[in-house]
């Protein structure tokens, strides 16, 4: 079932969920970035996750979207 959250267990038990449509509002300012924080939750959660338990989804997008505009 799509939650449109990343769910984590914790070693301790402890179930963590982070609301995926909460983030995208925060830190997405196009379509493009919402489709590459979508890319990661569907194929690499846990990376994912590290980005918004450290604080940076904001400088994996400036990031990402630089090394795209470089490229094309």
């Amino acid at each position: 079932m799509d939650t449109a959250c990343v769910e984590l267990r914790l070693d301790d038990g402890t179930l963590l969920s982070i609301d995926c449509t909460a983030v995208e509002n925060e830190v997405a300012n196009s379509m493009y970035q919402r489709s590459e924080l979508d890319w990661l939750i569907y194929n690499d959660p846990l990376a994912y996750a590290e980005l918004v338990l450290n604080g940076e989804p904001q400088k994996y997008l400036k990031e990402v979207t630089n090394y795209k505009h470089l490229n094309n």
